[in-house]
């Protein structure tokens, strides 16, 4: 009999964690969250102090049957899930499930806490025991409440009045608007010209360059000179003050230090090994999850990194004396200051009693563990363990200087040279930059210059620029944006992002986010009609209070009471919408055939343009935009050129017409009855007569290859199918009757079987059109065969129906509204 049953999220987590413990304790994993709301409206009631009715996850339900049956062999339980408000709710859901369940009489019931998966720490951590900690559940509660609440409310809204399938969130919501405004800046971004001026001086064999700082006794400022014109007449009056020389009238020189960055937390973590190693969000968190459940070493699985969702950069003293012994004997005693650094996270709400993302023992060097880990594993636990170890070596030093060149009393270049003398920790680490941040240039020489002497000009670039708009967010920028703003929490980021891309609300462009049609549409209908809701500045209030009833000092109820008192009456307010109203329409120009006006817009399937509207007496003309085009930028051409299909290419030899169109699963060629897909580099704009024969004699080819029996000229043939053999005639299509031996049967056979498919597929469709005209008759009569059956079948029970899985069901983490 085991002493106690230890019961934690992931079965690697369980199996690392079985080694440490021994044989008094059963290790079982529960596979996430055991628990979450009804997939249906009322699962939080907010007539009764917003009650929530849970119902257990069908797909775990047997991992809790296992915890159940090994509890009856244990004198008590430990409840170790992750060591968040997340794990924390974990724990509660399973324990209320057990209760239920009446699996805990005479059961000891006690949370356990590590933030590394060692040995020193796991053992710790059941010596030290505590309760489960209300107040995170509460939070957790109140967060998974707000998130079905605006989910609930605000969807079936967008089902109604924008298009069908449509989603909003509490968090996802404002981080398609940091998104789409940016998309709207660029697009209203008008670019401006101007020019630098850049001399190409000389010393004793020795080039060098300086920007030009003053023109004329006036400071030079980025729009000092705008035109090819005025670069070019400021460089030849320069050339011809210049005399060829430059006079050396200022030289600073100066030392500069640079600390290292403090040690990983989610965010940051997230934000470089998106730009030093190209992972998406999610891809970052899938394998520090990894490091962090444990690795086999060969014969010793040990957790790699710290629990890798933390807000903190705090580091233990164990950790930081650890690290002081790796710099010394890696790097040596200079890289090592003489006192741990410690830094302060920028948070208001982050958890210092958590620690930084870092190595559980900076003595395992990437080298030592690279055999044991997968590519991604390797270069996230490089990259960790290089950030944590420098972020305690010692500051990099610069020399750096600064000359002041002059052509004369009223114009001067300058000129910045930057030499590293001393790595630092940049013989470990340098971090990486934004996109449209500027490096630092740290080994530009300049030669040796005193103040008087002379300097060879070569000559002097004129070079033109043109201001550039913001960038588009990446997921490194993002999730320092959203961290800036205080919109969700790190532990949420990858799941925001991974949501937004589902919705086909963004899509990556290399590594940019760019809004879809639907995202910029779903983004205006909220931000006209939900302002507040989306709102930065509300969310992240909302997220403070949030944090405030973990922290015990808000009671959860009456957070949502206010929330909800305000949005229902707005949600009820939006229905009485008409949809014109909130859908975007784009008015693009008028069709100069039928002068009827050209439009824009969503629709159930998607972005289209439209030739003109539904009030005229002919039915308007509809064409799907492509891939790459966008409702709000599609010029008139381009939209009438949608109108083109089908396009007639010609005719066969054998006179059958070919044409090219797009139908419901994609571009096509058609030549008399029958049809050929178009491939993926194939347009059906622009594609010609040879490229369609040769598809259609791929396809002929490809159909011949699979021919089992042919039957003369009768256009009867049985082919060899992706799912059995099958009989056609070039339309109609009957699977071969199993058990029939293609060679033995007869033409006049083939076509009876074609025959009969044929009449079964037409007499399915009228069976289906009558039973949508009234089908609750339908339903009654059918039930008086019924009685007529055998017994047997009569009194088979009828499979019970599944519920629909709730979001975020079964995760190991909920997903963000």
């Amino acid at each position: 009999m085991s002493k106690y049953l230890v019961v934690v999220e992931s079965p690697a987590k369980a199996k690392t964690i079985k080694k440490y413990l021994g044989s008094d304790y059963e290790v079982l994993a529960s596979y996430g969250h055991v628990r979450d709301l009804v997939p249906k409206d009322g699962a939080v009631d907010v007539t009764n102090a917003f009650a929530m009715k849970y119902q257990a996850i069908e797909r775990n339900d047997k991992h809790v049957r296992a915890i159940q049956s090994a509890l009856r062999h244990a004198d008590g339980l430990l409840l170790a899930t992750d060591p968040d408000r997340e794990g924390e709710a974990i724990s509660w859901h399973l324990l209320e499930l057990l209760k239920e369940r009446n699996a805990l009489k005479n059961k000891t019931v006690q949370r356990v806490v590590f933030h590394e998966i060692t040995q020193r720490a796991v053992r710790d951590a059941v010596e030290h025991p505590r309760q489960v900690a209300d107040d995170l559940v509460n939070a957790q509660q109140a967060r998974r409440a707000l998130d079905y609440l605006v989910g609930f409310n605000l969807s079936p809204l967008l089902w109604r009045k924008v298009a069908p399938g449509l989603s909003a969130g509490r968090v996802q919501s404002p981080a398609l608007r940091l998104i789409c405004e940016r998309e709207e800046e660029i697009k209203a971004f008008i670019p401006r010209e101007y020019w630098s001026l850049i001399a190409q001086a000389d010393k004793a064999g020795t080039a060098f360059t300086a920007k030009l700082i003053e023109l004329d006794g006036q400071k030079v400022e980025q729009f000092t000179v705008t035109d090819g014109g005025g670069a070019e007449a400021a460089r030849e009056m320069l050339l011809r003050n210049s005399g060829g020389q430059l006079s050396v009238a200022a030289v600073d020189k100066k030392q500069r230090r640079r600390n290292p960055a403090p040690p990983f937390t989610t965010s940051t973590l997230q934000q470089e090994a998106n730009r030093k190693l190209g992972f998406t969000s999610t891809r970052t968190m899938r394998t520090a999850q990894q490091l962090y459940e444990g690795i086999d070493l060969g014969g010793e699985t040990v957790g790699l990194i710290s629990y890798m969702r933390t807000d903190s950069v705090t580091l233990s003293q164990d950790a930081l004396a650890e690290l002081r012994q790796v710099i010394t004997q890696e790097y040596g005693a200079t890289s090592c200051p003489p006192e741990p650094r410690f830094y302060k996270a920028k948070s208001k709400n982050a958890q210092e009693a958590h620690e930084a993302v870092r190595p559980t023992s900076s003595l395992r060097t990437p080298k030592s563990v690279a055999r044991f880990l997968g590519p991604d594993q390797l270069k996230l636990y490089e990259l960790i363990w290089k950030r944590t170890v420098a972020c305690q070596m010692t500051q990099a030093v610069f020399d750096t200087v600064t000359a002041e060149l002059r052509v004369d009393g009223r114009n001067a270049f300058r000129a910045n040279g930057s030499v590293l003398v001393e790595p630092g920790y940049l013989a470990v680490y340098n971090v990486s930059l934004d996109v449209g941040e500027e490096a630092e240039d740290d080994d530009k020489r300049l030669p040796p210059l005193e103040v008087g002497e002379q300097v060879t000009l070569a000559d002097i670039l004129a070079d033109q620029h043109f201001t550039e708009p913001p960038p588009r967010y990446t997921e490194a920028s993002l999730v320092k944006t959203l961290e800036a703003y205080d919109i969700g929490r790190p532990s949420t980021y990858a799941s925001i992002i991974s949501t937004l891309q589902a919705r086909d609300y963004v899509r990556l462009d290399g590594k940019a986010f760019l809004p879809t049609d639907v995202g910029m549409i779903v983004n205006r209908f909220l931000t006209e009609h939900f302002e507040r809701y989306v709102d930065y500045d509300f969310t992240a209030n909302l997220e403070d209070q949030l944090d405030a009833v973990s922290r015990g000092e808000q009671q959860w109820q009456p957070l949502l009471a206010a929330f909800w008192k305000d949005f229902k009456p707005r949600v009820d307010e939006k229905m009485e919408l008409r949809r014109e109203e909130v859908s975007e329409a784009r008015v693009i120009g008028t069709d100069p055939v039928s002068g009827k006006p050209v439009s824009a817009r969503l629709g159930r399937y998607g972005p289209f343009v439209q030739i003109g509207t539904k009030d005229d007496e002919d039915k308007p003309r509809f064409a799907s935009l492509r891939a790459n085009q966008r409702i709000d930028t599609i010029t008139l051409d381009d939209a009438l050129a949608l109108f083109t299909l089908p396009r007639m290419l010609g005719h066969l030899d054998s006179g059958e017409e070919v044409a090219v169109n797009i139908g419901r699963f994609g571009p096509y060629v058609r030549y008399g009855s029958q049809f050929v897909s178009l491939k993926k580099d194939d347009d059906p704009y622009t594609v010609e007569l040879p490229r369609a024969i040769e598809l259609i004699e791929q396809k002929a080819a490809a159909l011949e290859a699979a021919t089992l029996v042919r039957f003369g000229d009768t256009g009867i043939r049985i082919i060899k199918g992706r799912f059995g053999p099958y009989i056609t005639d070039g339309e109609r299509k009957a699977p071969l009757p199993r058990g029939k031996d293609p060679e033995a049967l007869s033409v006049f056979e083939c076509e009876a079987y074609l025959t009969e498919a044929a009449a079964a597929k037409k007499a399915g469709k009228g069976k289906g059109k009558a039973k949508t005209k009234s089908a609750p008759a339908k339903k009654a009569t059918a039930a008086k065969p019924a009685a007529k059956k055998k017994a047997a079948p009569r009194k088979k029970a009828a499979p019970k129906k599944k519920a629909p899985a709730s979001k975020g069901s079964g995760a190991a983490r909920s997903t963000p509204g």
